[in-house]
């Protein structure tokens, strides 16, 4: 018997005989990954979601899927030829990102909702209606890829091209939705993207990427979490290490740990946010030494390694890992504890934030392999002396911590 040839996305078939959706935002990459999986012969369907009320939203640049994208989804669709439904998910939308987002800075964290996005909309609603329309994938246009493995199953692996890599954002995929989704830029830069796209005539080749949180068309999101959470933008104290009262503060929402500037008190030296208390709407401050943390308690944990995780744990795993989506992964350990999980890092980090996530890799560079994540419940210092000048010795210089 010979083996079942596979096409270019690692299916079985023809690519005319095989079906395809591809989540179109009416960007650039999305954009692409239609058009090039149209001319490899596929049989493409566009789908473009909307996502929120964009009628604030039409004419701010660098927000997704408002207006003027499912506009330029539609052009594209027109374009390479292809059928393109618009999706109505704005309630789910509504539930799933944005009153998550709302509770979740609410409670003194630093949410991504970039992340609750693909795991609940995309991959779980999305991914369900693909299937629905017959599909034999649902392709995107992010920069990571995936690698077929020994025994069928598929690895999520780093993007080629660094600078773009999306793994971050895409831990909490389960092992099922990789065995469907395809990432057909996962091996390309950015460039070459662009490239493709002009020369598929894309109106879209040079439009610019997305940025900040697609549902905050102001950009000041602490006006929607101010609507959703009136007492998330309830006045406080700002408080030392030790609890002496510094200041005042208009609301926690306006905090992040790690910041610097717009403290609204004056010191000899210095300090950053250490700490929310959104029980008692405290904003704790402390000198820098005072946010270098390696232990790091993780809740929501997913693993996409080999193996079931409780059974490979065993001491412990070796891993790298990264706390924010901007930093470099480094090595730690992640340990069974207190009926969760936990990760020690091996040389400490600054400004480890709950709410962001923590996300596990195979390697520090290259395309590593992702191996899963959590999301960062608390963070702490194993001594706590070393929270109180103990690290200015001995701390490596660090940039100045940006706001996540």
């Amino acid at each position: 018997m010979t083996a079942a040839m596979h096409n270019s996305l690692d299916l079985e078939g023809r690519p005319q005989d095989t079906r395809i959706v591809v989540a179109m935002s009416g960007g650039v990459d999305s954009s692409v990954t239609a058009a090039l999986l149209k001319s490899e012969g596929y049989d493409v369907v566009g789908i473009t979601l909307q996502l929120y009320d964009h009628g604030a939203a039409t004419h701010r640049k660098g927000a997704c899927c408002a207006g003027r994208d499912i506009h330029d989804a539609r052009n594209v669709a027109e374009r390479i030829g292809i059928p393109h439904y618009v999706l109505d998910y704005e309630s789910r939308f509504r539930e799933s990102v944005i009153d998550n987002f709302a509770d979740s800075y609410a409670l003194g964290e630093t949410p991504v909702p970039c992340i609750e996005c693909n795991r609940s909309i995309k991959f779980r609603d999305l991914l369900s209606t693909a299937r629905e329309l017959g599909a034999a994938a649902l392709a995107t246009g992010h920069y990571v890829a995936s690698r077929r493995l020994a025994d069928g199953s598929r690895a999520l692996v780093c993007a080629a091209d660094a600078d773009r890599d999306q793994s971050y954002f895409l831990f909490a995929t389960t092992r099922e939705q990789l065995d469907f989704l395809r990432f057909p830029l996962g091996d390309m830069t950015k460039q070459h993207a662009r490239e493709l796209a002009r020369r598929f005539g894309l109106e879209v080749a040079d439009k610019q990427d997305s940025q900040d949180i697609c549902f905050v068309p102001t950009g000041r999101y602490t006006d929607i979490i101010g609507r959703l959470k009136p007492n998330a933008i309830a006045p406080g104290d700002i408080v030392d290490l030790d609890g002496r009262v510094l200041g005042q503060h208009q609301g926690i929402v306006h905090f992040t740990v790690g910041q610097r500037k717009g403290l609204g008190i004056a010191a000899s030296a210095p300090l950053y946010v250490v700490r929310l208390d959104a029980a008692s709407r405290r904003v704790v401050v402390g000198p820098r030494e005072a946010l270098w943390m390696d232990r790091i308690a993780l809740r929501d944990v997913n693993w996409i390694g080999g193996g079931a995780l409780d059974r490979v744990i065993g001491a412990g795993i070796e891993l790298f890992v990264r706390v924010r989506s901007t930093r470099t992964p480094q090595p730690a350990w992640l340990r069974a504890a207190d009926g969760g999980y936990e990760v020690e890092l091996v040389a400490g980090e600054e400004g480890v934030s709950p709410g962001q996530a923590c996300v596990f890799y195979d390697a520090a560079s290259g395309q590593a392999r992702v191996l899963g994540g959590g999301f960062i419940k608390s963070a702490t210092a194993k001594n706590a002396a070393l929270r109180r000048g103990a690290w200015e010795t001995i701390a490596p210089p660090l940039p100045e911590v940006m706001r996540g």
